[in-house]
């Protein structure tokens, strides 16, 4: 069918034509369905939503995506990818090849598949699992979907923890002492989903953290280290699209956990690796037996990659600082380097920073790095290369203004502190797009308390937001207060 391209001024994740339901039915298309067509000689295969009033008869509407394609073009069904009829097998739960993992991964890479296909995918996968074949193909093949960077370096070193503990903002720590010892660490982390801050977001309050893959290079080559934001270096792209499917269920099935954090280490060029696997109640992975099993499994994929690799299973019962959101992680984050901040930040940043220059056949000295100033005159170094502010204090890093104090019900001890439910109010109170949001925790897991005693304060950007937060934090029990004894019970 012929048809005319016009522009269509709407924004879409995937190349997304508009073709009227008269045509659409004559073509035998439906919603969902491909259409292709040539154009310039190339090939273009589009996504058909279906429309009676934005496109007319005998126009082919075309997105963003596709904005360059005008003019006539000749319009018919096209096939479905060959993905699909793999991702139909892992539905079934039939264990795939690596040749038909590396088409699913080509056809998300290329943006052939619908969120419906791609939902279904990430579905397939949390349902039936993935064998350490599956998980070491898929690895390989995100891999080679991105750009890999080779340095000339033989040992380069990186540290990734799984999520799911508030206030674990080891990262900047680890990667300021291990850069300040002599080994590069090119460091990218993410953005929050689904948590008051990722690290790229805490460490957006110190610098810029987008850059090319040119002067992510050059940073590191300078400084040994950077902090930048994963989406924006084109490693391990085919993550980023299945992490966007994953997250309205928040979803994150072991093996494509491993694939995708393997993947984007092998991008960056890492040769030795620490993983942190925290466990406990709220945290990603509930149980210490989970844990060693997910160890094992990332041990043999790394293995098979050639990475050297170490996991170290830690405890993620509550937050490891005391901030939750951009600016008050990044206060802590300051404090410990600079020889002060909560006790626990600086002991889970010093031990997995010794265990990732063990690693690396180096003397472990994160303590002496701190203790001797260099790891934050390292840190303050990549945040000059990073066109931050070198200088930056504790000062200078304020939270939001619009305050308050959740306090004690009752006498007793703080028998457990729930991760989910503080980030989810800290989520209420604005984090991490109102970077001063948050809160602060004063009382940790057995810390005695009597009634009126500040629990945690809430920090906002706006009063709606806070009276929001504390809305939640009045109905729910992010911080449990019980009597000695009953706490005791509790954890039996």
């Amino acid at each position: 069918m012929r048809l005319t391209a016009t522009g269509i001024d709407i924004g879409t994740r995937h190349p997304t034509v508009l073709l009227n339901a008269a045509d659409a039915e004559e073509l035998g298309v439906n919603p969902l369905d491909r259409v292709q067509f040539v154009f310039d000689e190339t090939t273009i295969v589009g996504i058909v939503e279906v429309t009676d009033e934005l496109v007319s008869r005998g126009t082919v509407g075309v997105t963003d995506r596709l904005a360059h394609v005008t003019g006539e073009v000749v319009v018919e069904p096209a096939p479905r990818p060959a993905a699909v009829e793999y991702i139909r097998k892992k539905l079934d739960g039939v264990e795939l090849e690596r040749a038909e993992i590396a088409a699913i991964v080509a056809d998300i890479d290329a943006d052939r598949l619908s969120d419906v296909e791609l939902g279904a995918y990430v579905s397939a996968v949390y349902t039936n699992g993935l064998s350490l074949a599956e998980t070491t193909h898929l690895t390989e093949c995100m891999t080679e979907a991105g750009k890999v960077i080779e340095w000339d370096d033989p040992v380069v070193a990186d540290k990734h923890s799984i999520g799911g503990v508030a206030g674990n903002r080891v990262t900047p720590i680890v990667v300021a002492i291990v850069a300040a010892s002599g080994v590069k660490i090119p460091k990218t982390s993410s953005r929050a989903v689904t948590s008051p801050a990722g690290t790229a977001d805490t460490m957006a309050v110190f610098c810029e953290v987008e850059f090319t893959l040119d002067e992510l290079t050059e940073i590191v080559e300078a400084t040994n280290g950077c902090f930048v934001w994963g989406g924006g270096v084109n490693l391990s792209p085919v993550d980023d699209k299945i992490i966007r499917a994953e997250t309205p269920l928040s979803l994150d099935p072991h093996g494509q956990l491993i694939a995708s954090v393997l993947s984007k280490k092998k991008s960056a060029g890492s040769t030795h690796v620490v993983i942190d696997l925290p466990y406990g109640e709220g945290a990603k992975v509930q149980s210490l037996v989970e844990a060693r099993e997910l160890a094992e499994d990332f041990a043999r994929v790394g293995e098979h990659l050639g990475l050297t690799m170490e996991c170290t299973i830690t405890t993620g019962e509550q937050p490891i600082g005391r901030g939750i959101g951009p600016v008050l992680e990044a206060r802590d984050v300051l404090r410990v380097l600079a020889g002060d901040g909560p006790e626990e930040l600086r002991l889970k940043a010093v031990r997995l920073a010794d265990i990732l220059l063990e690693c690396c056949d180096m003397e472990p000295t994160a303590a002496e790095m701190i203790d001797s100033g260099r790891a934050l005159a390292k840190f303050r170094e990549i945040v000059a290369a990073q066109n931050g502010d070198q200088n930056v204090e504790l000062t200078d890093l304020q939270p939001g203004r619009e305050t308050a104090v959740i306090t004690a019900d009752r006498q007793g001890v703080v028998a457990h502190i729930n991760n989910r439910l503080v980030s989810d109010i800290a989520r209420r109170a604005g984090a991490p797009r109102d970077v001063g949001a948050g809160l602060y925790l004063h009382r940790r897991v057995d810390d005695e308390v009597t009634a009126d005693d500040p629990l945690f304060t809430i920090y906002a950007e706006q009063q709606s937001k806070l009276a929001d937060a504390v809305s939640l934090a009045n109905r729910t029990e992010a911080v449990r207060v019980r009597r000695r004894e009953d706490a005791l019970v509790e954890r039996l």
